[in-house]
């Protein structure tokens, strides 16, 4: 699914123009992503919780030469889905 049939699915459940609706879908995902920029966590009750994790600092290799690479310590996001996203992927 994309943010625009996300958008378009709101929109037809509420009533509530498209304008409008990507308008707030845009704000979540950028309140979203500002909130972990600032290294806050994002808990989504019932859906999941979105964090930073630190990846440290390594040494790679380049498959094609075989030659050493240094790879720089780096912040990634993480996604961790609730128990409840979890049952209702796994019902029986």
């Amino acid at each position: 699914m994309t943010k625009a049939e996300l958008v378009e699915i709101i929109s037809q459940e509420t009533g509530v123009n498209k304008k409008d609706t990507g308008l707030v879908v845009n704000l979540i995902m950028d309140n979203i992503g500002q909130a972990l920029v600032s290294g806050d966590k994002v808990e989504l009750r019932g859906f999941g919780s979105f964090k930073v994790k630190t990846r440290r600092a390594r040494l790679a290799r380049n498959p094609r030469t075989g030659e050493s690479v240094d790879v720089p310590a780096k912040r990634v996001p993480f996604f961790k889905a609730s128990n409840e996203l979890k049952g209702r992927l796994n019902k029986s």
